[in-house]
């Protein structure tokens, strides 16, 4: 599809089913940062990583080791490497040219999301939300765990502490299942519990730094930044998906945090925390659906941070909601009758990818309306005839409304037609030139059967160059006898050999049944006739030499 014949005023967000992919039990879905490769998690425990562009299998990491569902997949910053999570309650690293894994970590819980630190290249460390614990921070290297902190006692005026959820009668702590992710730059961590909180947690000394109490004070169910970095989204237990306003820099937001707390000095505890936050994010927006009132499955941003989709976790549909930044509801994709497990948006293309109970991967894309004005700036489109009074100068050579113009366009101005514009979708941080966007192809080698029939063939072709028949033997005479060394592509340049394999007529079989029983007439009008009936029949060029080799 051309960009210039695409109506820009489309909404940029997908409209229709455009293709499926199928490959045994898909459970779980993850883009590369341009979009070009789609990692899939499947039942069998291994990852498949699909060419976007082309819509076929590139690579397939299988570990021998792990035969449980895949439960997350991470690409790396620069794509080289992809993290998955399995449901054996294994982490895995694998580096994704060379098919090779580089390291393997069992964790004491399942973990239900992983992600890589996206503000290196080849990350060293990685967050994991387990199913029955608190998120920890990961080190691949030596295997070492962190976990962070998921609540803040808060002490009330007279001492008492109340009964926190996350505590059961025995006083054990028992965790529900907890959000977390990266901030933009891997800076800090944003971790929503059970109690309604977003926790901005400074991963390297695990110090709660601002606390963000959520309406309603919910179970936090999903929590997941823009891709800008500029706009947190979570999912709670309400059935509302919140955004909140980063108030925070991008760069250099732990010591924005410290400024903060230094600021408010004379306030002590939860207190001083709740102010804090109050500074780095800003309720923005609440989406929901208020008639049918539906849970929502793996809410995201679109990838320029315009639009919010979320799909419904109702079972027995296929309900993708879509809304724009302001929260308006703009469309809703209804799909085959299975429920929705994984949903993903295209970094850079408005592509929503989402993955169904039964395992198949469903590509929605735009249905694009194509504008053939776009190729004439001063056509106008008419919708019915109109009636067209000319202008009174229309038709003259020179008419008297393009000796008033005069050109705005400064001729002498050197056009610069070396620099490359950027991409709007990627910062200049984001920007890297070991970046891995594509897979070679790898050739596959036949089958033996074909290789089999292909040889057979081949065989036959040989032998029915080497074998002689009465009419190339008496071609001698006119110099047309054929090498036998000859290969069929030299035979076909003499068009003696255009249609190896289509069968001479009835009276061409009686003509050479007699031509050899009366061996004693001469070859020279024997071939003359027996050329001439071939071309009758329409044999298309057949001689006499192709019909003794069939």
């Amino acid at each position: 599809m051309n960009a210039q014949i695409i109506d820009p005023l489309q909404g940029d967000f997908p409209e229709v089913i455009e293709e499926y992919l199928e490959h045994g039990c898909m459970k779980c879905i993850a883009f590369n940062r341009r979009g070009t490769l789609l990692a899939v998690g499947c039942n069998d425990g291994s990852c498949v990583i699909w060419d976007f562009e082309t819509r076929g299998i590139a690579k397939e990491l299988r570990d021998n080791d792990c035969s449980s569902p895949i439960t997350s997949v991470c690409w790396s910053k620069c794509g080289n490497r992809i993290l998955v999570s399995a449901a054996d309650k294994s982490l895995s690293l694998w580096d994704v040219m060379s098919d090779k894994r580089i390291t393997r970590i069992v964790l004491q819980q399942t973990p239900l999301h992983a992600r890589l630190h996206p503000g290196s290249s080849k990350p060293s460390v990685c967050l994991a939300c387990p199913l029955s614990c608190a998120p920890m921070i990961v080190d691949l290297n030596t295997g070492n765990t962190t976990s962070l902190k998921v609540s803040v006692l808060e002490i009330s005026n007279n001492g008492a502490t109340p009964a926190s959820r996350n505590k059961c009668a025995d006083g054990i702590t028992s965790f529900s299942p907890t959000a977390a992710c990266f901030s933009k730059n891997g800076n800090l961590v944003y971790v929503g519990n059970s109690k309604g909180e977003i926790l901005i947690i400074n991963y390297i000394d695990n110090e709660v730094r601002a606390m963000v109490p959520i309406p309603g004070g919910s179970v936090v169910k999903n929590i997941v930044f823009s891709r800008n970095g500029q706009y947190l989204l979570t999912n709670s237990n309400d059935r509302i998906i919140r955004i909140y306003e980063n108030l925070l820099p991008l760069k250099d937001e732990v010591r924005a945090l410290d400024d903060l707390n230094e600021s408010l000095n004379d306030l002590d505890g939860v207190e001083k925390l709740k102010a804090v936050g109050s500074k780095c994010l800003i309720l923005f927006r609440e989406l929901q659906d208020l008639i049918t009132k539906v849970h929502w499955k793996a809410p995201c941003f679109s990838g320029d941070g315009e639009w919010v989709v979320g799909g419904s976790a109702s079972k027995g549909e296929h309900k993708i909601y879509i809304w724009d930044r302001v929260g308006r509801l703009v469309k809703i994709l209804e799909g085959p009758k299975e429920a929705i497990i994984d949903l993903a948006w295209h970094p850079v293309r408005p592509i929503v990818v989402s993955v169904s109970l039964n395992g198949i991967v469903y590509i929605w894309a735009k249905d694009y309306t194509e504008n053939w004005s776009a190729f004439a700036p001063d056509f106008k489109e008419l919708e019915e005839n109109e009636e067209y009074v000319e202008r009174e100068d229309e038709f003259d050579l020179i008419p008297e409304t393009e000796k008033v113009k005069e050109s705005d366009v400064n001729e002498d101005d050197e056009v610069d037609i070396v620099t490359v514009e950027k991409d709007p979708g990627f910062s200049d941080s984001d920007m890297s030139e070991e970046e891995l966007c594509f897979l070679p192809a790898t050739p596959t080698c036949d089958a033996p059967e074909q290789m089999d029939k292909f040889i057979e063939s081949s065989s036959k072709l040989v032998d029915s160059n080497n074998s002689g028949s009465p009419l190339s033997e008496e071609a001698g005479p006119n110099e047309h006898t054929m090498n036998p060394n000859s290969s069929p592509l030299e035979d076909d340049a003499w068009g003696t050999r255009t249609k190896r394999k289509r069968k001479p007529s009835e009276k061409v079989l009686e003509l050479q049944a007699e031509k050899l029983k009366k061996p004693s007439k001469s070859s020279k009008p024997s071939k003359f006739k027996t050329k001439s009936l071939v071309d009758e029949d329409g044999s298309n060029g057949f001689y006499g030499d192709e019909l003794s080799d069939e």
